[in-house]
C-alpha cells in the first residue's frame, strides 16, 4: 500500500452549525463545503489547513455510526484518513492479508466525491483508519 498523505482528519460533533464558530472565528479556518452523505447518515463540513483537510462529522439519523460513536462518549478526532496512490480496493486486500480486520470490503462512495474503505479500530492500534482517494482517479 503506498500512502502518499494524510487527506483529513474526520472529526465527530453533535451540531456542526455550533462548532463551526471555533474553528472559522478563533481558529480563522473558512469551512468550504458542506455535503450530506445520505447513506452513511452524517452530514460533513470541510476546513482545510495547509493540505490537510478537517471533515467535521455530525449525524443525521439516531442509529448514523456517528450518533452511535458520540452516545458512547466519543469526542475529537474520530478516524485518520490516508490518501492511498493503488487504489482502495488494492490497499484493502493488502491489509487484510496483513492480518487487519476490514470495516469494508470493498471500496465505497464518500463525501468530496472520493471512493473510500474503513479498517476496523481493534486491528489498528485503536485508531479507526479510512483509505481514500479521488472516485474518477
Amino acid at each position: 500500500m503506498k500512502i502518499s498523505r494524510i487527506d483529513h482528519l474526520g472529526i465527530g460533533v453533535k451540531n456542526i452549525e455550533e462548532v463551526l464558530p471555533y474553528f472559522e472565528n478563533v481558529l480563522g479556518l473558512k469551512c468550504y463545503a458542506v455535503e450530506e452523505v445520505a447513506d452513511q447518515k452524517v452530514k460533513t463540513a470541510f476546513l482545510k489547513v495547509g493540505e490537510v483537510k478537517l471533515e467535521l462529522l455530525e449525524p443525521t439519523s439516531d442509529d448514523s455510526p456517528i450518533a452511535k460513536w458520540l452516545e458512547n462518549g466519543g469526542k475529537g478526532v474520530h478516524h485518520v484518513a490516508f490518501a492511498v496512490e493503488d487504489g482502495v480496493a488494492d490497499a484493502l486486500v493488502e491489509a487484510e492479508g496483513k492480518g487487519i480486520r476490514l470495516i469494508d470490503k470493498t471500496p465505497r462512495p464518500g463525501a468530496e466525491k472520493m471512493s473510500i474503505g474503513f479498517l476496523h479500530p481493534k486491528t489498528t492500534a485503536g485508531i479507526l483508519t479510512e483509505l481514500c482517494e479521488p472516485q474518477n482517479k
